[in-house]
């Protein structure tokens, strides 16, 4: 089984990992991490700075990632890429063809905190807009994607799912 996991770094991801890690561990699944480095967005003077620490940290994430896959018995290769994360990780599925995509489902829920209710009032207005407007990136995926894609969903109760 050939599973390709788009990972970033973020909580979701990490999320999205250990579920990997428990569902498909037993069926020795070859997994690939794909990571999208994507542009700053500025042409400002740091913003070349700006995008080579974000390529190092987004690059030591995901070999972690990969390495923990691999102490685990999975094997596992990253696959880094510049650009769009929508139309990146596409083309890794029409060039790989895995047999699975995996992602998290994108979220903009804060961690626990005193501003906590205020945040996730803004933040899903700030969701539904992006919504409206752009698509995320599952969304994005789940209409253009061959293979079977899985969206992990990453709140409080999928996290404890995973993890039993």
């Amino acid at each position: 089984m050939d599973v390709m996991l788009a990972y970033d770094n973020s909580r979701n991801a990490r999320i999205a990992l250990d579920t990997v890690k428990a569902m498909f561990g037993a069926l020795n699944p070859t997994v690939t991490l794909i990571s999208v480095v994507e542009d700053v967005g500025s042409s400002t003077a740091g913003a070349d700075d700006m995008f080579n620490d974000q390529y190092r940290a987004q690059k030591a994430g995901v070999e972690a990632a990969a390495a923990e896959l691999v102490a685990a018995g999975i094997p596992a290769k990253v696959l880094l890429a510049e650009g769009d994360a929508r139309k990146m990780i596409l083309r890794a599925t029409e060039e790989r063809q895995p047999d699975l995509l995996v992602m998290a489902r994108h979220s903009h829920q804060p961690d626990k905190g005193p501003m906590n209710f205020l945040t996730r009032r803004l933040d899903a207005l700030v969701e539904e807009f992006d919504h409206m407007t752009f698509g995320s990136v599952s969304a994005f995926l789940a209409r253009r994607v061959k293979c079977p894609l899985l969206i992990v969903p990453t709140h409080d109760e999928a996290r404890s799912m995973a993890a039993e």
